[in-house]
């Protein structure tokens, strides 16, 4: 993602730069129609050995007064340094009253004292702006946020009239987590560049579209990232949307790969979790090194849930509590019922997601419920029914990963192997 939100004009500081500009203009003209700067122009037009009593066009200052007015104002505001804003402003003073020297050159005498009213004014009303609470905003959003949203979700935090609250609340957001399983393969068959290359073009792509379907980006490593849907903007959608998310990040990793397999001969095994639930947002770490997160149960569920792709052969799994928010937008297949609290013997559905239900075809659905069978068959332990139905799936599928686990999965029970952990699924 490009630093586009770092100039995002959002109306609040619109609106304060006009405000700024348009005050500093009006104090420039109203000393410049006092003659407050006559005696000025006088002195400054005897240093000058200017011939003649100094004439000034009333137009031509009042135009430029308003132009560097709004530039400075908007400066001031809009930059977070205050060294860089402070450079920037005494840049313009330096110019204007250069200008007078250059003109003189010319045949024209430049008075500089409305100009420089101006820039001053402008200077002193947007850094004062700046340190309001609202000024202030722009500024801890840069900080702790960035460019981890997209340029409309900065603008939209940005002109929020609700507090920030970075000191912690709790809200329900879908956590989405993508992790490359095959790092340590890809490190031991390529070049440092090669690797760090080719990871750097999965991670791009896949933060990208995440961020610009609304995402924040929580986390992006070497190896996994983390995205967030309703933090830091609430979103009564969260869940749908991480699914639908989730599903054109894996079509779109899908042709990273085919290009990292023609450019450098490898692909990226990659797996993708989605839970939702009651999460900690706040802002954490220090002034050196801080940023907005978010944090509980859910969060590291959500990674469990990417880990466990790899003992299904599944793509992308969810939890119960995206289910259940997400359901009436999305297919999906029944993986396991799993434990999921140590200490709570309370068994909880994980679910492969299959698609959205609008883009969802009859073949899709005849493999779905065929699946579907499989899974019901084999709690039941009707190991023959289970196998029918699982074979099926694989048949309309041309191929199918689950299916052909819980395939394996059954011969393994009838020779008496003990079930997997699904704790330790990454393993």
């Amino acid at each position: 993602m490009h630093a586009a939100c770092y100039h995002t004009r959002a109306l609040r500081y619109f609106k304060a730069t006009i405000i700024c500009a348009l005050s500093a203009f009006v104090v420039a003209v109203a000393l410049y129609e006092l003659g407050a700067f006559r005696a000025l122009d006088a002195k400054l037009a005897a240093f000058m050995a200017w011939p003649g009593a100094p004439q000034t066009s009333r137009g031509g200052q009042y135009a430029l007064a308003l132009l560097l007015s709004l530039g400075i104002a908007w400066a001031a505001i809009d930059i977070a340094r205050p060294a860089l804003k402070s450079v920037i402003a005494a840049a313009t003073l330096v110019e204007i009253f250069v200008a007078v020297w250059v003109s003189s050159v010319s045949g024209d005498f430049f008075s500089p004292f409305a100009s420089a009213t101006a820039v001053t004014t402008a200077f002193l009303l947007g850094l004062a702006f700046s340190r309001t609470e609202a000024g202030r905003r722009k500024a801890m959003l840069h900080q702790l946020i960035g460019d981890r949203v997209s340029t409309q979700n900065f603008a939209a935090l940005l002109d929020s009239g609700e507090p920030l609250k970075f000191d912690g609340e709790i809200r329900e957001c879908t956590v989405l987590v993508c992790e490359i399983f095959n790092h340590d393969q890809l490190l031991a068959s390529l070049r440092v560049p090669d690797y760090v290359g080719m990871t750097n073009v999965f991670l791009r792509s896949a933060s990208d579209l995440l961020v610009e379907r609304g995402a924040y980006l929580d986390e992006c490593d070497g190896e996994s990232l983390r995205a967030v849907f309703g933090a830091p903007l609430p979103d009564p959608r969260h869940a749908t949307n991480a699914c639908q998310a989730a599903l054109a990040l894996a079509t779109r990793l899908d042709v990273v790969n085919r290009e990292c397999q023609d450019q450098w001969g490898h692909r990226f095994d990659f797996r993708i979790g989605i839970n939702s639930g009651d999460m900690v947002m706040a802002a954490y770490g220090s002034a050196r090194l801080g940023s907005f997160s978010v944090a509980g149960e859910p969060v590291e569920f959500a990674r469990r849930l990417c880990a466990a792709n790899t003992l299904y052969g599944s793509r992308i799994l969810i939890g119960n509590g995206s289910f259940v928010l997400a359901e009436a937008g999305i297919e999906v297949r029944p993986m396991e019922l799993i434990q999921r609290h140590p200490d709570n013997p309370s068994r909880e559905e994980v679910y492969e997601l299959a698609g959205m239900q609008d883009d969802f075809s009859p073949e899709d659905r005849a493999r779905r419920d065929e699946f579907w069978k499989g899974v019901v068959f084999y709690r039941e332990q009707k190991w023959d029914d289970a196998l029918t139905a699982f074979k099926l799936a694989v048949e309309l599928g041309g191929g199918d990963e689950p299916a052909e686990y819980y395939i394996r999965r059954i011969a393994q029970i009838r020779a008496g192997v003990p079930a997997p952990d699904w704790a330790n699924s990454r393993a």
